[in-house]
């Protein structure tokens, strides 16, 4: 008779198990319906890298998650910057914005985050999507992150002025200025400005904030960005 229960609770659970996968997977198409496909095949060995992190460690519940491309994936010092948050780094390397959108449980929903903090649009730009597109595909990162999960506070960092890609600077702003005009818009969104802070007074980029390729930061940089960003951390 036991047996026979337990056989029977065990086949809801896997009935409910089931039905919870299937309509994550529905969410996820219908988000990513219209959206361009992932800019790289090479995500999938990020994702499967993040997973292999969190079997071996932990991450801290309801983390301030950070995702978006390498100016985060290379902010090796994020959990020393910010002591005070439970901070976690999901960037992934060269990734644009609508790749977020694609890998949004993996980068961020599975861990149930109390805030993310999105980096991206430096690579779209400079791979030749414009300013609208940057916009479009950020609405649908933070569409997709409070249908699941309403009320999550993110912040979207503005794309940053580097040396090597002074050339696409109006495009950047366009892109910045757009994305500042809607968050203001909207609920659990804020946009913070990295983009000002690292130009010179001739509004060219600050060279001192770059290691030698000119389009990463160095200690410098992050410093700058660590004052920039903490007060706007969920703790």
């Amino acid at each position: 008779m036991h047996a026979l229960l337990f056989a029977r609770v065990r086949a809801v659970a896997a009935l409910s198990l089931a039905a919870l996968l299937l309509a994550a997977c529905a969410s996820s198409r219908n988000f990513t319906a219209g959206l361009d496909p992932v800019s790289s095949p090479e995500w999938a060995a990020d994702m499967a890298r993040f997973a292999a992190q969190d079997a071996a460690t932990p991450p801290p519940e309801r983390p301030v998650v950070f995702t978006g491309s390498s100016s985060v994936r290379f902010w090796d010092t994020l959990a020393t910057d910010f002591p005070d948050v439970p901070v976690l780094n999901r960037g992934f390397g060269g990734s644009q914005v609508r790749d977020s959108v694609w890998y949004a449980d993996e980068i961020a929903l599975r861990y149930r985050p109390r805030q993310i903090v999105l980096y991206a649009g430096d690579n779209d730009t400079a791979d030749g999507r414009s300013a609208q597109q940057v916009l479009a595909d950020t609405q649908v990162f933070v569409r997709r992150v409070h249908a699941e999960l309403p009320g999550t506070q993110i912040a979207l960092l503005g794309i940053k002025p580097s040396p090597l890609r002074a050339n696409l600077l109006g495009v950047q702003r366009e892109a910045n200025d757009a994305l500042r005009a809607w968050a203001a818009t909207q609920r659990n969104v804020a946009y913070i400005d990295v983009f000002t802070p690292m130009l010179d007074a001739n509004g060219v980029p600050r060279e001192e904030l770059f290691i030698e390729d000119r389009l990463h930061m160095n200690a410098a940089g992050y410093a700058l960005w660590r004052e920039i960003i903490g007060p706007y951390l969920v703790r």
